[in-house]
């Protein structure tokens, strides 16, 4: 998964910016239009997207818009757009923050480390109902204890990690259990429809731990 995707047309400006992350241990990607973002996110996924407005084909907004239907990835928009119309707008979608260019990079950079302090360098991952505690390898849903085993919850939180992205049935097993694994393929079937009877209100019909039919499954 990449660190940050940076969502920006001109490209100066996109390649200053990932240099000064990089510089800072950050692993990039850049899309020069709302499509080519999209396309990346999807195979990617990414744990923030830093996105202009004013883009070529799909917009800012759309872009926003289109990430916040299957993500919760934290979003900056990064705009020389400012009227309060426009701001509203981008955080009416779902933007986490909406920063006016030109910037400070320095202000920028210290925004970017406080979303990965708050959302990636805690062992507590709360999503909804469902509570996943990282480093005591538990798991609760409404406060009460899931009673998961190690494989469980490994799949639970490799997927809930991965939140919106779908990862293909041979990428999940080969992470869990390991290419050389004497495990059977049909192993990974067995504990998605244990995660989903102990973790959906209705198994048959789960809102959370989808099927990607031809790829894999996702956490939505």
């Amino acid at each position: 998964m990449i660190d940050v995707l940076i969502v920006e047309d001109n490209k100066e400006l996109s390649g200053l910016l990932t240099d000064f992350l990089r510089a800072e241990n950050y692993t990039v990607s850049a899309a020069e239009t709302g499509e080519k973002a999209l396309q990346i996110f999807e195979k990617y996924g990414a744990k923030l997207v830093l996105l202009d407005i004013m883009l070529p084909g799909i917009d800012g907004f759309g872009v926003c818009e289109r990430l916040r239907q299957n993500s919760d990835v934290p979003i900056i928009i990064v705009s020389a757009k400012n009227g309060k119309d426009d701001k509203l707008e981008g955080l009416g979608l779902g933007a986490d923050d909406y920063i006016e260019k030109p910037y400070d990079i320095d202000i920028l950079l210290a925004k970017i480390a406080g979303i990965f302090r708050r959302h990636y360098n805690s062992d507590e991952i709360i999503l909804g109902d469902l509570t996943i505690n990282k480093s005591e390898h538990t798991a609760t849903l409404k406060g009460q204890p899931l009673d998961l085993t190690v494989k469980e919850f490994e799949l639970l939180l490799l997927l809930v990690e991965n939140g919106g992205k779908a990862l293909s049935k041979e990428y999940l097993f080969n992470t869990i259990w390991g290419a050389d694994s004497f495990s059977e393929p049909q192993t990974l079937t067995v504990h998605i429809n244990r995660l989903r009877e102990k973790t959906e209100k209705d198994p048959k019909k789960p809102e959370h731990i989808k099927t990607v039919w031809g790829v894999g499954y996702k956490y939505q």
